[in-house]
């Protein structure tokens, strides 16, 4: 009985679960979706790692100091002698053992158009030799392997995307050179491309070219069958000695899932993200939903009690109603989920990663997660209504048609919810007074829940004073249509409420971003002009400037001079015996001439003189002080001990956490081979000389290197903008899901509360209100919830932005930038969203019979 009282009351209001449905589809393809994707991912990896990879790999160790053996600028990757490979090969158990010269920091260029091949962020550019291996992972499928020093083979995803073919130009722009060859054949993965864009030359050539001398950069291993991976990596490393590291197939996978797992985890925690954001609005909606049903059938619910119906069976009703919202919305949204996760798949694609949509990997994960989602958060917001539900006593259902009076309950919800508020300010307060950032974050993160949680809590209240000051002008501006809005708008506030807090939610995270992303740009913007003297700004990006590059810059005319900037790997041990790995920042003698320090003690010219800078909490936490010593330990027995020379003021992002030292001081104890190169290097314009020619005279001369930045000022600061804004808008995007959810709600609760008043509105219309005036009764309602739901989002995204800026001040985000364009254009779209909502509601209101509404009991 209960479960066909349960069906029955659900297909019967199978028009006004619609909505709640959608909610609880796109919260779940969110979840689906994302593990699907992940799921397909990692498979294609594990299955790419599996196949290519060599028995063991044998490398150069990695040094202690400086981590990755391919330090993209360091100009010289490390490598292992050619008689390793012959070593190898004679060993038991090895069938084959391969030479291979691989290295990252190459870069290829159309010649024809001077523009950069492969990737520029993300996955790598990786060029090498071509070798015939028993498990190559790319196989020629057009032209031939390189037969020369002039030619090589690209891949053919990279040769697509660049409109590069068989007798295209290309040029490889290495530490050593720039060398201009033919392609000669296309080579196309044989299972999935990483991402990444590979090419090949011939052994000779990769070896003068890319690592400039006579060695490899690995020896890759292939058994025979007659020992394991691990007894040949033993042998290996009893042969060989120290000085390399061997890594099994197995590890190499580890070591290989591990790198795109980082990427993808990023992907994919940040999807859940937010459809935890969606699941949380979608709450409030199905609260929402099944509160106005149950109001609905409080007659039907008394009824069900006179017959002898108990309050746990009504309970029950209410909720099974819930599941089965939940498992429709549950299957419906592990579909959409597949949709997604193929769509994810084709945004791959567009960069460089083909992962295979045929190939879709649907462990028991996902439908476990799908259901658990959907159906828990459907039941567990159902279960406040459910409770109301039951409490209903038969006698007042039968007599007033409506819930019983919970004046009371109200009291406690409004004091909680004040007491919530409240304690989140405070610690809203107490963050932004924080003396450390980590303290700071900490509280603005317990602040941000305990102030979102209370004016949820506090809507109801909030709403019989906000939405009447908002609404006050309506009478006067569209009479009785505009009286009857507010009216309805206040009627039930804890309806209003929960309506306005699903927008509210992902009004206050977009606010509270775009407050934090302002202050960001701002903050870099202020500092840049503060600190900065130099005119121009070249930057190496992922391989650095070589020496030839520099000489380029550093003969553009109307240069008075050119600063160079390395970063050195090294570790510092301090009087007091702790050690501290860092990178030490090596600038040459007219940084003091660009830059200006901040400066607590010292003086900044030390830097260029033989000392080093070090940051003010550095040397508070090492009771340090000018004149002090620090021992610089730069790996392979490279070492010296630098006097403190200033001690920089903290707060300013462009110098925090670096150690400054000259170049020529740090050479006095690195070779110059050993040394990497220029991450970046600044001009400054000679005196008289037009600034924006210069800039384009500096332009032409690195013109031949297309993976160099080169900006003025300005230009700079356009490109921290334009990579802080490409975040916010993947944030803009991501939170859209929730505001439509949240605009789903709105519609939800306007068509259900047009049936809930079906008799009031034939009332209206009988008395002379037109249908005109209808509609834009329900308009103006609608909006006036919009606007509500905008108004609290604001005030709690901009509470948390202006905190979260003041926790960070120490940190270099000094400067407050509230966007008030951001805020002006979602409260106009919030107006727009609640016309927009309403246009459904209203029109079927429109269309009600006078008489068949009247009648409506």
């Amino acid at each position: 009985m209960l479960l066909k009282t349960s069906l029955r009351s659900f297909f019967a209001h199978k028009g006004r679960m619609a909505l709640s449905l959608i909610a609880v589809v796109l919260s779940v393809a969110f979840v689906s979706g994302t593990l699907v994707f992940s799921n397909t991912a990692t498979s294609t990896f594990d299955k790419l790692f599996a196949s290519t990879a060599s028995d063991i790999s044998v490398q150069q160790e990695k040094p202690k100091i400086g981590g990755d053996d391919d330090n993209r600028q360091q100009g010289k990757a490390a490598t292992i002698p050619v008689a390793t490979a012959q070593k190898m090969a004679t060993q038991p158990g090895v069938k084959t053992a391969v030479g291979e010269v691989f290295v990252q920091n190459a870069v290829l260029v159309n010649p024809a158009t001077n523009k950069q091949v492969g990737p520029t962020t993300g996955a790598p550019v990786i060029t090498g030799n071509w070798v015939e291996t028993p498990r190559n992972s790319l196989e020629i499928t057009s032209g031939h392997v390189p037969q020369g020093p002039d030619q090589i083979v690209l891949d053919a995803d990279t040769a697509k995307k660049s409109g590069l073919g068989l007798g295209s130009g290309l040029r490889v722009i290495t530490p050593g050179g720039r060398y201009d060859f033919t392609i000669a054949g296309i080579a196309t993965f044989k299972t999935t491309n990483p991402g990444a864009a590979l090419a090949f030359v011939d052994t000779a050539t990769a070896q003068k070219d890319l690592i400039g001398e006579t060695a490899y950069t690995s020896v890759e291993v292939y058994g025979d069958g007659t020992r394991s991976n691990d007894e040949l990596k033993a042998q290996a490393l009893s042969t060989l000695g120290s000085g390399y590291q061997v890594k099994t197939a197995e590890e190499q996978k580890a070591e290989g899932n591990k790198d795109v797992g980082s990427f993808l985890n990023f992907m994919k925690y940040a999807m859940l993200g937010f459809a935890g954001i969606s699941l949380l609005v979608g709450g409030f909606l199905i609260i929402n939903t099944f509160s106005m049903l149950v109001a609905q059938r409080t007659r039907e619910i008394g009824l069900l009690r006179a017959i002898g119906g108990s309050r746990r069976q009504v309970n029950r009703s209410v909720l099974v109603e819930a599941l089965i919202l939940g498992v429709l919305g549950s299957t419906l949204g592990l579909g959409a989920g597949l949709g997604l996760a193929m769509g994810l798949i084709q945004l791959m694609k567009a960069v460089g990663m083909n992962l295979s949509a045929t190939e879709l990997q649907i462990g028991a994960n996902v439908p476990i997660a799908a259901y658990s989602v959907g159906v828990v958060i459907t039941v567990l917001a159902a279960w406040i209504p459910a409770r109301r539900a039951s409490r209903i006593s038969p006698m007042a259902a039968l007599r007033d048609h409506g819930t019983p009076s919970e004046a009371k309950a109200n009291r406690i919800r409004a004091a909680i919810g004040i007491v919530l508020t409240g304690g989140g300010a405070a610690l809203l307060v107490a963050a932004a007074n924080a003396a450390k950032a980590g303290t700071g974050g900490q509280l603005l993160g317990l602040g941000v829940l305990l102030t979102l949680v209370g004016f949820v809590v506090v809507g109801p209240l909030l709403a019989t004073t906000v939405v009447r000051v908002l609404g006050a002008l309506l009478p006067a501006l569209f009479g009785p249509s505009g009286r009857l809005a507010q009216r309805n708008a206040m009627r039930n506030p804890r309806r209003t409420g929960a309506t306005a807090a699903a927008l509210m939610i992902g009004l206050a995270l977009v606010i509270g971003a775009s407050v934090f992303t302002s202050s960001t740009i701002g903050s870099t913007n202020a500092q840049i002009d503060k600190s900065v003297g130099a005119d121009y700004i070249v930057a190496g990006g992922r391989t650095g400037l070589t020496q030839e590059m520099v000489n380029a810059a550093k003969s553009t005319p109307g240069l008075a001079h050119v600063t160079e900037q390395k970063f050195v790997p090294a570790v510092l041990t301090t009087p007091d015996g702790k050690t501290t790995e860092a990178g030490v920042t090596a600038v040459s003698p007219t940084f003091v001439d660009d830059f200006r320090l901040p400066v607590t003690a010292g003086k900044a010219e030390s830097v260029n003189q033989g000392s080093i800078s070090v940051g003010q909490d550095f040397a508070k936490d090492h009771n340090l002080s000018v004149g002090d010593k620090i021992a610089v330990d730069y790996g392979r027995g490279h070492q010296q001990s630098l006097p403190i020379g200033v001690i920089t003021t903290k707060g300013n992002s462009l110098f925090d956490g670096n150690y400054f030292t000259g170049i020529d001081t740090v050479s006095k104890a690195v070779p110059a081979a050993d040394l990497p190169l220029d991450a970046a290097v600044f001009g400054k314009a000679s005196p008289g000389a037009d600034v924006a020619k210069t800039l384009t005279s500096l332009q032409d001369s690195l013109k031949e290197y297309p993976q160099l930045t080169v900006k003025d000022q300005a230009g700079y600061k356009d490109l921290v903008q334009s990579q802080v804004n490409t975040l916010l808008y993947m944030i803009y995007g991501l939170l859209g899901l929730a505001i439509v959810v949240a605009v789903l709600g709105v519609v939800n609760t306007l068509a259900l509360s047009v049936v809930e008043r079906t008799r009031e509105i034939g009332l209206l219309r009988a008395i002379g209100l037109s249908r005109r005036q209808l509609r834009r009764m329900i308009r103006l309602e609608s909006v006036v919830i919009a606007l509500f739901g905008a108004i609290l989002g604001t005030g709690l995204g901009l509470a948390w932005g202006v905190t979260g800026q003041r926790v960070l001040a120490s940190q270099g985000l000094d400067t407050l930038s509230i966007p008030t364009g951001t805020i002006i254009t979602t409260l106009v779209a919030s107006v727009v969203i609640g016309l927009l909502a309403a246009l459904l509601p209203a029109f079927r209101a429109g269309r009600m019979n006078v008489l068949a509404a009247i009648a409506t009991d």
